[in-house]
């Protein structure tokens, strides 16, 4: 795997990110944990969510199996750069 630094912080992350948005909506969980886990495994340290990830009644759900998934123990959390949106309506107005 290849690694470039995130801005000036000097947090090493993988040129390839894996987007979750998908994760609850069309991945189910145990599938979500396994792609997860080869993600890691293949070196891929930078993972992409956000909170609306999961549409409509199931937003935030995506976010939900990522924390269920950390919770595993393992080190995941300690080993993944997690992003997620900081601008932009997400769901209402005051959340943007």
């Amino acid at each position: 795997m290849k690694y470039t630094k995130l801005g000036k912080s000097g947090l090493n992350v993988s040129k390839l990110c894996l987007g979750t948005m998908n994760f609850g909506v069309d991945t189910e969980e145990k599938d979500a944990f396994r792609i997860m886990d080869a993600a890691l495994d293949a070196g891929i340290n930078f993972f992409d969510t956000a909170n609306i990830y999961g549409w409509g009644e199931n937003a935030g759900r995506t976010e939900e199996i990522i924390g269920r998934w950390f919770a595993q123990g393992g080190g995941r959390r300690e080993k993944v750069v997690l992003a997620t949106k900081f601008y932009g309506d997400m769901s209402d107005k005051n959340d943007g």
